[in-house]
């Protein structure tokens, strides 16, 4: 079991800037946070959950069009930690953004293929 706390959400004006953490609890034995894919996704009200990005194992990174330029996620393997860093922040970024890992092989952007989630953090973007 990995329990993922995210936090840095906040209010922002458009064009502004966050950074987003997503703390890991120790992983089951025999295993390391750095083996697990790590990813974040973000659900705006009445929309469906959408892949934002991922980092894989090797830590290559993966990013939804829609924010590809914008955001860059990293992770400190050493803290259990990943980060997302969002930069020039639209009113359409406005939504919960999720963190989520996944142990096992599969795709990076669709939520069913994660093993655990975190209870996510809000992002308002103001016009």
């Amino acid at each position: 079991q990995v329990q993922l706390v995210e936090s840095g959400g906040e209010l922002v004006q458009a064009g502004g800037s966050l950074r987003l953490s997503c703390a890991a609890s120790p992983p089951a034995s025999g295993r390391t946070f750095s083996s697990y894919a790590m990813g974040w996704f973000r659900q705006a009200p009445g929309k469906e959950r959408e892949f934002v990005a991922a980092i894989g194992w090797t830590s290559t990174p993966y990013y939804a069009d829609s924010v590809k330029g914008r955001f860059t996620i990293s992770r400190d393997n050493a803290k259990n930690t990943v980060y997302l860093q969002m930069n020039s922040l639209k009113p359409e970024d406005t939504a919960v953004y999720y963190c989520a890992a996944r142990y096992k092989s599969g795709s990076y952007a669709k939520p069913g293929d994660y093993d655990y989630w975190g209870q996510g953090t809000q992002v308002t973007v103001s016009s």
